[in-house]
């Protein structure tokens, strides 16, 4: 590293669990966050921080006045352009050391294994099932682990989800859509809640990079904002999950 490096990145190299090599991983490290809104906001912007070498933002959306409450990327000049280019854009001024590369285009089955290939992890911050299972099947294929974050109202949750592992994939935890499911448009959120979903998927990401402590590989957290308390419940392999058997 540089004298910049170690400067700038001094708090995470006296980390024992981080170190000099732990930073050496992130500054080489390849990700992409699916959705520039209320989870990839922040799991983006401490990313960016931590010296994550390269940042692929996947959004086709463009930034609506209801995004400001919680999406905090963003400023009010910033409706009504693409998410991903004014995030890609933030994340540079942040720190110009990374490669930023905003990709205007929805996920689907058919773009999925092309736009995720080539990275090392994938963060999934979308609210669309359809979408979820997408990503999954994809990074299924590919052979990447998934940091999948969700939030409603005032609950929130992540997971890790390593294809690699052969751990449980996330439709061992959600088979099909859940009936009666609805967005946060429908039934709302909390705006600080984003905040804590979305700093939950960049620590463990960080670790997954790094090697330091325990990630929640093969294991669901699970916030409840409205009593400040959280619990960890481990995930097993569903024999008749769609996806991965």
């Amino acid at each position: 590293m540089t004298p910049h490096d170690i400067k700038r990145y001094a708090r995470h190299i006296v980390l024992k669990e981080i170190g000099g090599p732990g930073q050496q991983a992130l500054l080489s490290a390849k990700v992409a966050i699916i959705g520039a809104g209320g989870l990839g906001g922040p799991a983006g912007l401490y990313l960016a921080a931590a010296g994550c070498g390269q940042i692929t933002l996947i959004d086709d959306d463009i930034v609506d006045a209801s995004n400001l409450q919680r999406q905090v990327q963003f400023v009010h000049t910033d409706v009504g352009m693409d998410k991903s280019i004014v995030m890609a854009d933030t994340l540079k001024d942040l720190n110009p050391d990374i490669k930023v590369i905003p990709k205007s285009e929805r996920l689907d089955a058919q773009n999925a294994s092309s736009l995720l290939s080539g990275h090392d992890i994938i963060l999934d911050g979308t609210d669309s099932f359809e979408t979820r299972f997408i990503i999954n099947e994809a990074v299924l294929r590919l052979k990447l682990p998934l940091v999948s974050g969700a939030l409603g109202r005032f609950d929130g949750q992540v997971a890790v989800f390593d294809a690699g592992l052969e751990t449980p994939c996330y439709r061992c935890l959600v088979p099909e859509t859940p009936p009666g499911a609805e967005t946060c448009a429908e039934v709302g959120v909390v705006g600080a809640l984003a905040g804590v979903v979305g700093s939950m998927m960049a620590l463990e990401t960080i670790k997954l990079i790094t090697g330091a402590g325990e990630t929640l590989t093969g294991r669901l957290w699970i916030f409840d904002g409205l009593r400040a308390e959280s619990r960890t419940v481990a995930l097993s392999k569903d024999p008749l999950c769609p996806a991965c058997h």
